[in-house]
């Protein structure tokens, strides 16, 4: 069978990845705790065959809620119980962190989610790394490499805990009186240097066996957990580049824990505006953060080596600009953005390019989306793509009617689910309890 990409897209505050995304028409107001809405948008992306949906975490206050959203979704477990009752196939990866949590407590919620949402369910297993989240806790941030100590025997336990009602454990036969056969029960009694427990989870598997381990770190203990572990990568890199690196370093970390290389499957960002054509798309970016612009056009400044003020947001770069312009070597994005900028634009359609964006940007038609997803998965630099639409409201559903049908038209992108479980959608391999190809 031909490779095909795989497409996510981040669930988060109920707007959109534009800070502007809940003042825009058409957009509730209060979609901040509105799960009708939240389920509305799951279900737009299951239409769109997406293979899943990701919620970050990021529970500390992090932006201006002055003239801002919180970036952050209500509470991801919860809110994928309101959206896997209202689906069918989508899969929803939540973000659980292994530094202010105990394993038994996401065990059990993650797998409860699991068996709710029959085998759709995904556990991002990060460690924190915000000061303000420690703050919420009580505490402080611990060194980094017990972090990742931590992290480590956390996931161990958890798929210990998963694995202990052993499949076919669960009998519930009425005629015999005999609930469960006891000699399939496995309590678990472990203990590391950070996390520790003994006892049983009572709850037998789901249609996939238990959750799908993501990863979403970085840095060389990062890839050792997703290389160990993780069967999606939510990935954070600008250029083609950087992530055919990064997926390299990915399958290679695999192989060196035992595993086929292909059972990890990594996943560039992707921020989309989807419109007409570039104008329209451009117009549209300036509306939904152009009071931005004038710090962002500071930082613009650094990125291409020049000193920028923001009363010449609406003028091009001059040519004496354009020749001392030089792309910073310490920002991956800088050269894109001079190559924006030597096109011509005022400075303000440059910022509404997205150069400043954490993913790149697609601002214009459908086709551009298609384009670039087509390059990246081809050449190597991505398994799949977690897309963050400018607005929910509008842009889940202009991706879907516009993108998709291109890539499916190119044989790129599946035209339906061929399975039903996460496992299934990711091509990941079967998996209840502990690996036994991974060592403690």
């Amino acid at each position: 069978m031909t490779r095909q990409m795989m497409i996510g897209m981040v669930f988060n505050g109920g707007y959109g990845s534009q800070p502007g995304a809940w003042r825009m028409p058409g957009v509730d107001p209060q979609n901040y705790t509105n799960f009708d809405s939240q389920v509305r948008y799951a279900q737009a992306a299951e239409r769109g065959k997406f293979q899943f949906l990701f919620a970050p975490d990021f529970p500390a206050w992090q932006n201006d809620l002055e003239s801002e959203a919180p970036l952050n979704i209500n509470e991801p477990l919860l809110t994928f119980a309101a959206v896997a009752r209202a689906t069918q196939r989508i899969g929803m990866v939540a973000t659980g962190s292994t530094t202010f949590n105990e394993p038994f407590n996401l065990a059990r919620q993650f797998k409860a989610l699991d068996v709710m949402s029959h085998g759709r369910v995904g556990w991002n297993a990060v460690p924190s790394s915000d000061p303000g989240v420690a703050a919420l806790y009580g505490r402080a941030i611990p060194p980094r490499n017990e972090k990742y100590e931590r992290l480590h025997e956390f996931i161990q336990l958890v798929q210990a805990f998963w694995g202990s009602w052993g499949l076919g454990a669960w009998t519930h036969d009425k005629e015999s009186g005999r609930f469960a056969d006891p000699t399939k029960l496995r309590p678990i009694n472990l203990k590391g240097r950070h996390v520790a427990a003994s006892g049983l989870l009572q709850l037998p598997p789901s249609e996939q066996g238990q959750p799908v381990i993501f990863q979403a770190g970085g840095g060389a203990q990062g890839l050792e957990v997703a290389g160990r572990y993780a069967s999606g990568v939510i990935g954070a890199v600008f250029t083609i580049e950087d992530a055919r690196a990064q997926r390299n370093a990915l399958r290679n970390a695999a192989e060196r824990a035992g595993r086929n290389p292909d059972e990890i499957k990594y996943f560039a960002g992707l921020m989309t505006t989807i419109a007409r054509d570039r104008r329209a798309g451009l117009d549209r970016r300036i509306v939904l953060s152009e009071h931005t612009f004038p710090q962002r056009v500071q930082y613009l400044g650094q990125m291409l080596s020049l000193r920028l003020d923001p009363g010449q947001l609406d003028a091009p770069l001059t040519s004496v600009q354009l020749a001392a312009a030089r792309p910073s070597p310490s920002d991956p994005r800088s050269a894109h953005a001079l190559k924006i900028a030597r096109e011509g634009w005022t400075l303000r359609d440059v910022l509404a390019h997205g150069v400043i964006d954490y993913h790149p940007a697609i601002v214009g038609p459908a086709v551009e989306a298609a384009d670039h997803m087509q390059e990246w998965f081809e050449t190597g630099a991505a398994d799949g793509f977690w897309l963050s639409p400018d607005v929910f409201e509008d842009g889940i559903d202009a991706f879907v009617d516009g993108v998709v049908p291109i890539l499916q038209e190119r044989g790129l992108f599946h035209r339906d689910y061929e399975g039903t479980t996460l496992r299934d959608h990711l091509g990941a391999p079967a998996q209840y309890g502990l690996d036994p190809r991974i060592g403690g």
